[in-house]
């Protein structure tokens, strides 16, 4: 009998035949595996002896898959489709025959699986409109790809573009990657301004949380974010002789600004944790184009970090977002509930004015098109760390501040369902500044909106277009560019004309970037409400809804396998949109169920609050609902289920395979939350570990022993003793936000009693893993076991 694995030679006992006792289990077993009957054992060429081989889970030496081959071309396909990521309008010009036109500039992202990494490119398409419809669109030339440029920002006029740029050191001289900040107009590079070689401050910032490239006004300056410089240490014990060119001309003696401090080189430095562990103190920096001369603002508090800053009307000073960083610096990324407030800095005083409340959450600040007003989000302090956002709006000229849109207790079809995102697009304002574009969660999909600052009333621009996610990438002289997928199709370039006020309901959308749908894949969304026993005793009535995709090929397609994928947060949403890994796992043959319980985004504010305090039990509740309530429904094989999660996602696979193990096969976390209590003292964000178990959380508190316990209660690794599929694990070793010690608890917890695993290890990957090589090498091993385990 061939039993699908390969046995090395020698790598088994000789066991005489007359053994004095029938082994109950195989011996090369550490868990003490009873599954494999004595027909496993086989007489060798001595009469005398009998082999054993390696039978059990835990021993198998697994030959290559015979769909290795089939599975690593699939996802070389679906990757390579193209993210479609930003998009810039150009300036109006006119025709000889008198019509308009302008260009295009989009970029993209795609996964270099043979390079191992992501790559941009650009590609440019002309618009032709009467200024009420876009009468012809089309490409110009083919895609090129861009080397090097962490960001670019056209000027108001259109005429000039800045880029910042980094260049690698050269190896022979060991010189270390330098960043420059290059001018450009139309053909050619008018400026190149070595930024490392001037020395003002450290790497500039190009994330999407501090970093900013502004013009002014005048096209004159340009205005960004950059780490604070430090000063140079040294020992104690260095040695006192002056660095040459650094003296004083009178002394002798070191500058005193060039000056090393003594003994300062391991001194602490905090930042600001998953992603953002290079940055510390961030500062805002001018240069001055015509002077190749950069200058670090003055004035700015020092218990503040400045980010997502701009030029305030008539080039007086600078508008930004200050974070507060004392006593400590908390995880900032995909947290919009650190206290924050709109801050003006004068330019020629250096004074500092409040411009938004001191105790709240503010980012994304835009300022209208006429300079006269500046919206941004809002939230409370601590908290979730996701909410259903405030809109605000401060007058530059009256100095008032107004609330345009409150938070939505409960999303109402036909009504606005709140804001719910990570931040407004850079261009939101329309031609009129008075009306703002935004795209938002609306329960298990994403629409877009526009938004009338002066009434607050909305108006939804996709609500006869396709059902999916649609994004809102920029809006210039109200032609609008915006981005369409679906979990069947990536993502589509579309761009319209807003139309006037009062009658945005009949906008007209051209595709210009088509994006074929994927074949074998459908989709829809299913909504569930929970039985009377499990409603929240405060928050009652809510419902959710879950995305299940479907192959319609392939020899599973009448009954495929279950593969259920809760999402992290946990207050987050799946939309309707296009996501690399369901789509693979749907095209190898599963059915993928993607579940958006209780305290997602995009169902109101009151979903949101009832989750913290009932996590691992309103949560797993909700998904194993589903999971039962869609094998109840659905042709799907009941007997074949499995589940895929990371960061909650993973607490929450980790809590199912315990509460309920009949139900499930196999499971895959990636980065999970496995035992609150102990991951309290170790991530960026200790909030979250008391929040979401519903205790209050402050900076100067320290848990009691009640507080270690209810934590220890609401974590996965409670049930572990419950626990018999086989979990593989994915950690990225350097996640700041579930640090992987997390993955390895629940591993030695599972090896201790035996059951199946195996952990995958990361390196130089953060709680995404989302570097090309960790996402490719993850889906692989991931579709592998599961066709393993679910026997696929």
């Amino acid at each position: 009998m061939d039993p699908g694995y390969s046995l090395p030679a020698h790598s088994y006992p000789l066991v005489p035949s007359n053994f004095p006792e029938y082994p109950p289990r195989c011996p090369l077993c550490p868990s003490n595996c009873t599954q494999y009957p004595r027909t496993h054992w086989y007489p060798d060429k001595c009469p005398d002896t009998l082999l054993i081989p390696p039978m059990c889970p835990t021993t198998l030496i697994p030959q290559v898959p015979p769909r290795t081959e089939e599975l690593s071309e699939l996802y070389r396909e679906l990757s390579q489709h193209p993210e479609l990521s930003a998009a810039c309008l150009g300036p109006d010009l006119t025709t000889q025959y008198g019509g308009k036109y302008c260009s295009l500039y989009t970029e993209w992202s795609q996964r270099d699986l043979a390079r191992a990494e992501n790559i941009n490119f650009c590609r440019q398409y002309l618009l032709f409109h009467d200024g009420a419809s876009i009468v012809y669109s089309g490409p110009v030339g083919t895609c090129s790809e861009i080397k090097g440029e962490l960001l670019s920002r056209e000027s108001p006029s259109g005429t000039l573009k800045a880029v910042l740029c980094k260049v690698p050191g050269k190896e022979k001289e060991k010189e270390k990657e330098k960043q420059f900040l290059e001018v450009w107009d139309q053909n050619r590079k008018v400026k190149s301004i070595d930024l490392t070689a001037l020395d003002k401050h450290g790497n500039v910032c190009d994330d999407d949380q501090f970093g900013c490239l502004a013009w002014s006004h005048s096209e004159t300056h340009l205005l960004y974010v950059a780490e604070k410089k430090r000063p140079k240490t040294e020992s104690f014990f260095q040695s006192e002789a002056p660095e040459l060119g650094t003296s004083d001309e009178d002394t002798g003696q070191p500058k005193k600004e060039d000056a090393p401090l003594k003994g300062e080189q391991f001194v602490y430095h905090e930042d600001w944790g998953e992603t953002l562990s290079t940055h510390s103190v961030p500062v805002l920096c001018i240069l001055d184009i015509e002077g190749s001369s950069v200058s670090v603002l003055e004035g700015i508090p020092e218990h503040l970090s400045p980010g997502q800053a701009f030029w305030s009307p008539e080039d007086t000073g600078v508008v930004f977002v200050g974070w507060w960083h004392e006593p400590f610096r908390l995880g900032l990324r995909y947290c919009t509930n650190r206290r924050s407030a709109l801050f003006y800095v004068d330019l020629t005083g250096g004074k500092c004015e409040l411009l938004s409340e001191d105790t709240k959450a503010v980012w994304s600040p835009r300022l209208s098109p006429d300079s006269c007003r500046i919206v941004y989000l809002e939230n409370d302090v601590l908290g979730p760390h996701q909410q259903c956002n405030r809109l605000r709006m401060y007058d530059w000229y009256t100095k008032q501040t107004s609330t345009v849109l409150e938070a939505v207790p409960r999303q109402e079809w036909g009504a606005f369902p709140g804001i719910y995102c990570g931040a407004l697009p850079g261009m939101c304002w329309a031609a009129d500044s008075r009306r703002i574009l935004l795209d938002t969660a609306q329960r298990s999909q994403q629409d877009m909106f526009v938004v009338d600052t002066a009434t607050g009333s909305t108006t939804l621009l996709t609500a006869d277009g396709p059902r999916g996610s649609w994004s809102v990438l920029t809006i210039d002289r109200d032609l609008l560019v915006a981005r369409f997928s679906t979990p069947s199709c990536p993502s589509m370039l579309k761009v319209a004309v807003l139309p006037a006020a009062g009658h945005e309901a009949q906008v007209q959308w051209i595709c210009l970037q088509d994006a074929p749908p994927v074949p074998g894949i459908s989709w829809g969304i299913l909504t569930l409400q929970p039985p009377p026993e499990q409603e929240h005793p405060q928050y009652g009535g809510l419902d959710f809804d879950a995305i299940l995709l479907r192959p319609t090929e392939g020899p599973t397609a009448q009954k495929p396998p279950l593969v259920v994928m809760p999402h992290g947060g946990p207050h987050s949403v799946f939309t309707a949109g296009w996501a690399l890994y369901p789509a693979a796992l749907c095209r190898v043959g599963f059915a993928v169920l993607l579940v958006n319980y209780r305290g997602s985004l995009g169902f109101g504010q009151d979903s949101v609050a009832s989750l913290p305090g009932n996590v691992g039990t309103q949560d797993v509740r909700d998904v194993q609902l589903c999971v039962e309530r869609v094998l109840q429904e659905e042709a799907l094989d009941a007997s074949r289920v499995a589940l895929v999660g990371g960061s909650h996602g993973g607490f929450l696979a980790c809590h199912l395979i315990g509460q309920f193990p009949d139900t499930y096969r196999a499971c895959v976390v990636r980065n999970p939350v496995v035992n609150i209590a102990s991951m309290v003292a170790t991530t960026d964000i200790p909030d979250w570990c008391l929040t979401e178990t519903g205790l209050p959380y402050a900076l100067d508190a320290l848990p009691d022993p009640a507080q270690w316990t209810e934590m220890l209660h609401k974590s996965p690794i409670r049930y572990v003793d419950r626990v018999r599929v086989p979990v593989l694990l994915m950690l990225g070793e350097d996640d700041r936000r579930v640090p992987p010690k997390q993955g390895l608890e629940y591993y030695h917890a599972l090896k201790a009693r035996g059951v199946p695993t195996r952990v995958l290890w990361y390196p130089g990957n953060g709680h995404a893993l989302d570097g090309v090589e960790a996402e490719a090498d993850g889906f692989m091993n991931m579709a592998l076991w599961l066709l393993k385990h679910l026997e696929c």
